[in-house]
């Protein structure tokens, strides 16, 4: 529903994607506005290294057309970029998959969570000269609240999990999108535990172990709480960002506070961290 058109950004000095959607058109469709709402909102929400950046967005009157800008990816789809390579090393392919896992450990354990529903290679952007793959088009994505379950049967069917289509589902249905994790939902591994597997380490004894993969436990008005392991010695790693400029606390308040919200929510800690 949407053209999109390669661009430069004069202010930023560097290509961008143009989205361009004529107003009729999505103005036409329930379903299409509300996949072009959400696309946006959660290009807004989510800012993380393995998922497709957002710029801005903005209604043109005049020509009745709704535009976004998001990050140009230089090589297109996975899909066609692997199609271009008939051979590629494991060595690469484990590098996608470390990179795609940390694009949905990072929604996955926002509270609350964020799934995908319509992961598949063609939704998976490459900028090929970096060798860095980013999860894109979330306009079949949503977000799980009351009930953390979703219940609308979507998606490309191929990529689509059994649970889905009994209409109870959660933020697993992206792992069985991902591939290897084709098991029951009960025994399914969450992206932060699949970051884990041996089959993933690297084989370069030089490269660092460490693979952060950050966590939502808060987001207060004025506090943003996120939370990073390193798997080698299993440590946890927290951070807190103030988003209210008026807060007069002390350090040792917001510290205190901190703790608290942490022992609170333990078990959001065990959910995104341990299961």
């Amino acid at each position: 529903m949407k053209t999109v058109y390669k661009a430069f950004d004069e202010v930023l000095g560097m290509e961008v994607a143009w989205n361009q959607v004529k107003l009729a058109d999505v103005f036409r469709s329930p379903d299409e506005l509300q996949r072009l709402y959400s696309e946006i909102h959660l290009l807004k929400y989510l800012d993380h290294s393995s998922i497709m950046q957002f710029y801005e967005s903005w209604i043109d009157i005049h020509r009745k057309t709704f535009n976004f800008v998001n990050e140009m990816f230089t090589s297109s789809t996975l899909r066609e970029y692997r199609q271009r390579r008939q051979r590629v090393d494991i060595r690469v392919i484990k590098n996608w998959f470390c990179q795609i896992l940390r694009g949905l450990a990072y929604p996955h354990c926002h509270d609350p969570p964020v799934i995908h529903r319509d992961l598949k290679c063609d939704n998976i952007f490459v900028h090929g000269h970096l060798g860095q793959v980013k999860i894109g088009d979330l306009g079949l994505a949503a977000i799980l609240h009351g009930s953390k379950h979703a219940h609308s049967v979507i998606g490309t069917p191929e990529f689509m999990s059994l649970e889905l289509y009994e209409e109870e589902y959660n933020e697993l249905i992206d792992i069985y999108s991902f591939g290897k994790c084709l098991d029951h939902v009960s025994k399914r591994l969450h992206a932060y535990e699949l970051l884990l597997d041996p089959f993933l380490a690297s084989d370069e004894e030089n490269l660092p172990k460490f693979l952060p993969f950050p966590c939502v436990l808060s987001q207060k008005q004025n506090m943003f709480i996120t939370a990073t392991m390193d798997p080698t010695d299993d440590t946890i790693f927290l951070k807190v960002q103030i988003i209210d400029n008026e807060v007069n606390d002390t350090a040792t308040n917001i510290a205190s506070e901190t703790v608290k919200e942490v022992e609170i929510r333990s078990g959001a800690i065990g959910d995104c961290l341990y299961d």
